[in-house]
């Protein structure tokens, strides 16, 4: 029975924990809005919690995850592409094809595949309430494993699209120029787009506890949103331009330079660095508020028992 223990022990020791009030007390942390002081903080609660899980789980199951949302994001491509050959001439054909757009999101997401820049904010919020050096390397080794199985998922899109019979030349054109409609960019205009798509995947997310049964709404509102303003996205952009490196119109190093680098800074302070720092701020003084009245009311319970107890000893 003590060595079932120790295997035990043993086993749970190697797997990663988040440093957190919850693994520190064993308890988990209320989320029910009316006993927060508000809706912000409740939300927040949310999206902290659900970081924390995937902060914990396995690496390789992390990957593959990531993996399948790399494939998955080469519907994004697709559809676009089909949308452009099928609607040209057509009036507002540009709002319709950016439609297209909107599917592979609506894929990842509502199969809880892992995909990078919903991590820019939901892994990050645990880190920012607990910012230890354990907590750190957790995130570092989630948005690791993430962003690689994204990138091996839309390469192996990229190639079937390009070397499988699948598509006629028509809709192999449209996608070789949706990919170079984004290499039109600058690494600073890059960059400067993908900060505003990273803040609105960043505002998706934290949409979401609130959305309830209109969750693929907002996901189609929102990503509809980062297609019709041509915004740079780490993920969605690595298909279109992993196609032209795998159609021979560009050279690797034009993937790296000056898209992904760029691209790949840009969402994450859009996601992390301003929409997570300030949607976190705005929660600091309510937590802290939080934190004052419980250990007020501990004590009021404290010199409760205080005064029963003296009461009796009187009595007697």
């Amino acid at each position: 029975m003590d060595k079932l223990k120790e295997e035990k022990t043993g086993q749970l020791s190697d797997e990663p924990e988040v440093e957190s009030e919850e693994n520190a007390s064993g308890e988990d942390i209320d989320v029910d809005e009316e006993n927060l002081p508000s809706k912000a903080m409740a939300i927040h609660e949310h999206i902290r919690q659900d970081g924390e899980k995937e902060l914990e789980r396995d690496a390789m199951a992390l990957l593959w995850s990531a993996i399948a949302a790399g494939l998955s994001m080469g519907a994004s491509l697709l559809a676009k592409g089909v949308f452009h050959v099928h609607l040209d001439g057509v009036p507002g054909s540009f709002l319709l094809e950016n439609l297209g757009y909107t599917f592979g999101f609506v894929i990842v997401i509502m199969a809880r595949q892992q995909l990078f820049t919903e991590n820019t904010v939901t892994a990050v919020l645990p880190v920012m309430q607990k910012p230890t050096g354990s907590n750190f390397l957790l995130l570092i080794r989630l948005w690791g494993m993430v962003l690689l199985g994204n990138l091996i998922g839309t390469g192996i899109a990229a190639w079937a699209f390009e070397y499988m019979p699948i598509f006629d030349e028509q809709t192999r054109d449209a996608f070789v120029k949706i990919g170079m409609e984004v290499m039109k960019n600058t690494p600073g205009e890059m960059f400067a787009n993908a900060i505003i798509s990273g803040w609105i995947i960043a505002t998706m997310v934290w949409m979401f506890p609130a959305a309830g049964a209109a969750k693929i709404v907002v996901i189609i509102m929102m990503t509809w949103l980062v297609g019709l303003g041509d915004l740079t996205h780490i993920v969605v952009g690595s298909v279109e331009v992993l196609y032209l490196v795998f159609n021979g119109t560009l050279h690797w190093s034009d993937f790296f330079w000056p898209f992904a680098l760029p691209t790949l800074a840009g969402n994450i302070c859009g996601g992390t660095f301003i929409f997570a720092l300030i949607s976190h701020a705005q929660i600091r003084n309510d937590m802290s508020n939080k934190k004052k009245a419980q250990t007020k009311a501990q004590e009021k319970g404290r010199r409760e028992v205080e005064n029963g107890k003296a009461e009796k000893r009187d009595k007697m």
